[in-house]
């Protein structure tokens, strides 16, 4: 797996609130943001808010109680391919595989996992998304 991590998304009990707090601080909400996830472009990393239920659901793990601590750390693949092979790599270093990686809801392909500590990790693939010679995406 490459040394890279492209988007943090937290879990928040308010959206409209969380958004607020957030361009409060004069950051500029993306125009890939939808009515159900702000996106916040931060250099080569984007930062989203989205429901907290709606992310625990997403990863199949309760929103409530020690099982899921309200965000997730993602790194985006180049394809689909890319995430088997990562979700294969980090299993074999010890991983708790979380979710198999499958077709998801939004048309992408994701899985998740839990590194040693428990920090839930995704690995997704977005074909709606752009991604620069480094691996960054890069958002409108």
């Amino acid at each position: 797996m490459r040394q890279k991590l492209n988007l943090i998304t937290l879990g928040v009990s308010d959206l409209a609130r969380s958004a607020a707090f957030y361009e409060g601080l004069g950051w500029k909400r993306s125009s890939a943001s939808m009515d159900e996830i702000i996106f916040f472009q931060l250099g080569g990393i984007i930062m989203s808010l989205y429901s907290r239920a709606s992310l625990a659901d997403d990863v199949t793990i309760s929103p409530e109680g020690s099982g899921f601590e309200g965000f997730t750390l993602s790194f985006n693949a180049t394809s689909e391919a890319e995430v088997n092979e990562v979700m294969a790599e980090v299993e074999a270093l010890g991983a708790t595989i979380v979710k198999q990686a499958q077709k998801v809801f939004w048309g992408g392909y994701s899985g998740y996992f839990k590194d040693p500590d428990g920090h839930l990790i995704e690995v997704a693939y977005n074909p709606f998304w752009e991604m620069d010679e480094q691996g960054n995406v890069l958002l409108p």
